[in-house]
């Protein structure tokens, strides 16, 4: 009785944290979406890239773009070429 007590409650426990450990993971995922390039560049100068290997195709930039997948793809209307850059300078 007293090891199928124990046992249960560690199942309980673990259980437990497993689930509070997904809220947290959910809660970190949020992104910020801007709503327009002035907003975004106040944030990230040179925008915000999908990923380190893009290259921009409207010429030189004067800054380096920041690179997040996820805040690219909250912002992706920003970017108006389509070369996976929003909001390039």
């Amino acid at each position: 009785m007293k090891r199928s007590l124990t046992i249960f409650l560690s199942l309980g426990l673990v259980l437990g944290l497993s689930f509070g450990a997904n809220d947290t993971a959910g809660a970190k995922t949020k992104v910020k979406t801007y709503k327009n390039c002035t907003e975004l560049n106040k944030d990230y100068k040179g925008g915000v890239a999908r990923t380190s290997s893009v290259k921009n195709k409207g010429g030189k930039t004067k800054y380096k773009p920041h690179v997040s997948k996820e805040l690219y793809d909250a912002n992706k209307k920003s970017d108006r070429d389509k070369d996976w850059i929003a909001c390039e300078k």
